[in-house]
């Protein structure tokens, strides 16, 4: 049995805030981001907004896509988001 994972990117409203995740369930974990059941810093910057994501068969590469992203520029990842959502929706109802 193979698992999926996922890295997500995630925004507030304003879209002035990134937030780069990785998991195996996204719709759970997106779910727990939009309702703040895990406190840190996306639930004190109310970074709820699904913009990004990329699928993995392996947890190894999720993980190093992670911290590729990561380590980029704003810049780099608004322009990665754009690939994916041009025009900056949520994409969690899409998902879901």
């Amino acid at each position: 049995m193979s698992k999926t994972y996922f890295i997500y990117m995630l925004t507030n409203i304003k879209n002035t805030v990134l937030y780069t995740g990785v998991t195996n369930d996204i719709i759970r974990r997106v779910y727990e981001h939009k309702n703040k059941l895990q406190k840190g810093f996306t639930s004190k910057y109310y970074v709820n907004k699904l913009m990004y994501y990329e699928m993995y068969s392996d947890v190894s590469g999720a993980i190093a896509r992670e911290k590729q992203i990561k380590g980029w520029t704003r810049k780099k990842k608004d322009n990665l988001i754009k690939t994916l959502n041009p025009l900056l929706r949520d994409l969690y109802e899409e998902i879901c």
